[in-house]
C-alpha cells in the first residue's frame, strides 16, 4: 500500500472514530475536523446523543429540541436523509425517551415527520385518549401503514400453516389416494404386518381432510395491555384480525388492564382493534381469564393464548385455579411472555413456572414463529420443540 494510501486509511479511520464518539466543536479527543455532510450527520446525533457542560451542569445538548416543533420536524428530516430506515426508528425511539418528545407526537406535524414502526405505534396507542381528533387521524395514518407492512409479512405464512394443520386435523377414514397420510396409516395399521409377506395389509387408511367450511378450532387471544407489553399488543392485533380472516377459526380477541375489553367485533379492521387498546395501567390476569373462560363453549376443540408478562395485579390463587379448570376440561392453553421481535422479557418467574406446573408452556415467541406455534396447536403436537425454536430464533435476534 502506496504512503497515500496509508494516510487515506488513517483518515478515514480517524473520520469513523470522530463520528461514532461525537465531541466539541474543533473535534477533541481525535484532532479531525468534520464539513460537509458529515458535519450535518454529526449534528443530528449530536442533538440527540451528546452530552454538554457548558454552565458548569451536565445537561443533554440536545434536550431544546423538546421545545420546539419546527426544530424536531427539521430532526427527523435528517436523520430520515442521513440514516437508513432502521436506525431512523431506534433515533426516534431514543428521543422520545431521552429527550421527552410524547408532548410533540400529538401535533399533526410531527406525524408526518416520522418513520412508521411498531414500537412508535405503541407509544401512540399509549396517548389514544390524550389524542385531539386532528391528531388522531394523522395517527391512524402511521398505525395503518405498519399494520399493511406486519400484514404483508405475517398473513401468508399464517394463513398457510394453519391450513394445513386444520386439514391434517381433520383427518378422513376413507380417503382417496392423494390424501392418504401414509405415516399415520402405517402406524395405525402396524397389527396387521404380514411377516410373510413383509407388508402391512391396512384395514383403515388415515387421510388428510378436505378444507372444511365448519369451524374446526375456536381460539381465544387474551392480551395484557400494560405499557410493558406494547409490541405484543400490536403483533396480537394483527394476527388476531388474520386469524379472524380463516371460516374454520373463530376467532376472539380480549385485551385487559384493570378491566376487561372485548375487541372481537372488531376484527375486520386490525387499525381499528390498535385504537381499540389502552396501553398503561394495572393488570388483573384473573379478571381477564374468567371473561375468556364465558367465551368458550367447546372446550375440547378451543386454543387459549395468554400474552402477558405474568405480573399479576388481582387474586394469583384464583387466576391458577381458572387455568386448572380450563385444562381439566380439555381447552390447550399457551402462555406468551412477549410476542415480538425484541430480546429476552421481563417477567414473573414464580407465576411462569405455577403454570408450567400445570402443563401449561411459558415462553417468548417471535412473529415469525407464531404461525408455526398455531399450526402445532391446532394439531395438538408436542411444543417443547417450538419453544427451543421460539427461544433460539429470538436468542439469535
Amino acid at each position: 500500500m502506496s504512503e497515500e494510501e496509508l494516510d487515506a486509511a488513517g483518515d478515514e479511520r480517524l473520520r469513523r472514530w470522530r463520528l461514532a464518539l461525537g465531541g466539541a466543536p474543533g473535534a477533541e479527543g481525535t484532532g479531525y475536523g468534520l464539513s460537509g455532510t458529515d458535519a450535518a450527520v454529526d449534528a443530528a446525533l449530536g442533538a440527540l446523543y451528546d452530552q454538554g457542560a457548558d454552565d458548569g451542569v451536565p445537561h443533554q445538548r440536545g434536550a431544546g429540541l423538546g421545545a420546539s416543533a419546527p426544530r424536531v420536524a427539521r430532526w427527523l428530516g435528517d436523520i430520515r436523509q442521513y440514516f437508513p430506515s432502521t436506525v431512523v426508528q431506534v433515533m426516534q425511539a431514543d428521543a422520545i425517551e431521552r429527550l421527552n418528545l410524547t408532548r410533540l407526537l400529538l401535533e399533526p406535524e410531527m406525524l408526518d415527520a416520522v418513520e412508521p414502526d411498531v414500537h412508535l405505534v405503541g407509544t401512540l396507542l399509549s396517548l389514544n385518549r390524550v389524542m385531539p381528533d386532528k391528531s388522531k387521524r394523522a395517527a391512524r395514518k402511521v398505525v395503518a401503514k405498519v399494520v399493511a407492512e406486519l400484514e404483508r409479512r405475517i398473513a401468508q405464512p399464517t394463513r398457510t400453516a394453519l391450513s394445513g394443520a386444520l386439514n391434517r386435523a381433520a383427518r378422513i377414514n376413507r380417503p382417496r389416494h392423494r390424501d392418504i397420510d401414509w405415516d399415520r396409516t402405517i402406524r395405525a395399521n402396524l397389527r396387521h404386518y404380514q411377516a410373510e409377506r413383509r407388508t402391512i395389509v391396512p384395514e383403515r387408511l388415515v387421510g388428510y381432510g378436505r378444507r372444511a367450511q365448519a369451524v374446526q378450532r375456536d381460539i381465544v387471544l387474551c392480551v395484557d395491555q400494560s405499557g410493558s407489553m406494547a409490541a405484543s399488543v400490536v403483533y396480537s392485533g394483527v394476527f388476531a384480525a388474520v386469524l379472524a380472516s380463516m371460516r374454520s377459526l373463530k376467532t376472539s380477541l380480549i385485551v385487559f388492564d384493570t378491566a376487561v375489553v372485548d375487541l372481537t367485533e372488531r376484527l375486520s379492521d386490525p387499525v381499528d382493534v390498535l385504537f381499540g387498546t389502552q396501553l398503561g395501567g394495572g393488570t388483573d390476569i384473573n379478571r381477564a381469564i374468567a371473561y375468556g373462560q364465558q367465551l368458550i363453549s367447546r372446550p375440547r376443540e378451543t386454543i387459549f393464548v395468554l400474552i402477558s408478562d405474568l405480573y399479576e395485579g388481582g387474586v394469583r390463587e384464583e387466576m391458577l385455579r381458572r387455568v386448572a379448570a380450563m385444562t381439566a376440561a380439555g381447552v390447550q392453553v399457551i402462555t406468551l411472555l412477549a410476542l415480538s421481535d425484541e430480546g429476552a422479557p421481563d417477567y414473573d418467574r414464580d407465576n411462569a413456572a405455577a403454570l408450567a406446573a400445570l402443563g401449561v408452556p411459558a415462553f417468548a415467541c417471535t412473529p415469525d414463529v407464531f404461525p408455526e406455534l398455531m399450526a402445532a396447536a391446532i394439531e395438538r403436537r408436542d411444543l417443547r420443540g417450538i419453544m427451543e425454536r421460539a427461544e433460539a430464533t429470538r436468542a439469535a435476534k
